[in-house]
């Protein structure tokens, strides 16, 4: 039988070889995507999904807590495009290189986070101001939620879109990403930077 004849996939000066009929991102090696990805962001979606739930295993098992979890490796894969450019694919896989950098943000976490219980006073109750807590509760709610649609509204268009659309419509990843014709996995990439632009408005005005 003949041998197939070979295609090469051009993206933005990068040639990967494939073969005929199966030419598609999806059939990338990691490494191409993380390179192709500097110059079409999009394609970094294929990486957060491909990576996201071995990623996530090894995030809990170092801050032990799932919701934590997911932020390290939220950030995680923020580092991991940022700093793409500094990967040399002569001297490791993608894998190892990705793997670390996870490790790395997890372990830095949960340091964080021991040093931050260590600065809870000796005689603290929580169940001493719950009733306190609960009073509040409601106004607080009123007053957050006026702040952070206000906040919103600083945000570029596209953020502020799906930030509203994640927390406030209650709409699932599924939802939105066919909605903006984004891969589950590039829609947490700006979610995650929606989340962080968010963060810094409301810094600014020193109201978190």
């Amino acid at each position: 039988m003949a041998r197939k004849q070979k295609e090469y996939l051009d993206l933005g000066g990068v040639a990967e070889e494939v073969l005929p009929g199966e030419a598609g991102p999806e059939q990338l090696s990691d490494e191409t995507v993380l390179e192709v990805s500097r110059d079409k962001p999009e394609l970094f979606g294929l990486l957060v999904d491909r990576y996201e739930p071995s990623f996530l295993r090894v995030a809990q098992r170092i801050v032990r807590n799932p919701e934590e979890a997911e932020d390290v490796v939220q950030e995680a894969f923020v580092k991991i495009y940022r700093f793409a450019h500094h990967f040399k694919k002569e001297k490791a896989r993608f894998k190892s290189w990705a793997y670390k950098i996870v490790v790395n943000v997890a372990i830095t976490h949960y340091n964080r986070k021991k040093h931050d219980a260590m600065l809870i006073p000796e005689d603290y109750d929580p169940t001493a101001i719950e009733a306190q807590r609960n009073h509040q509760s409601s106004e607080r709610n009123r007053n957050l939620e006026s702040v952070i649609a206000s906040a919103l509204e600083e945000l570029p268009e596209e953020l502020h879109s799906l930030l509203k659309s994640y927390y406030l419509e209650d709409k699932s990843y599924k939802a939105i990403a066919a909605n903006e014709g984004l891969s589950i996995g590039a829609l947490k990439m700006k979610l995650f930077r929606a989340r962080k632009g968010l963060k810094k408005v409301l810094e600014q005005r020193n109201e978190v």
